[in-house]
């Protein structure tokens, strides 16, 4: 059993990848991250969407 965050708020997913937060935001408004929100806005990502976009971004 993994013990790794699958979740991330913004700045730190921002930050582990070094992606600019608006892309991460572009991702997730055309449905690639998967996202949970409070008070309308991204609260945390899903790890696994964004470095599988973080991958076909790089080609690694």
């Amino acid at each position: 059993m993994s013990l790794e965050k699958t979740w991330y708020i913004l700045d730190d997913a921002a930050e582990k990848f070094g992606i600019d937060k608006n892309q991460i935001l572009k991702w997730v408004e055309d449905g690639l991250v998967r996202a949970e929100e409070s008070s309308g806005k991204v609260a945390r990502v899903n790890l696994d969407d964004l470095e599988l976009q973080v991958q076909e971004m790089t080609g690694i």
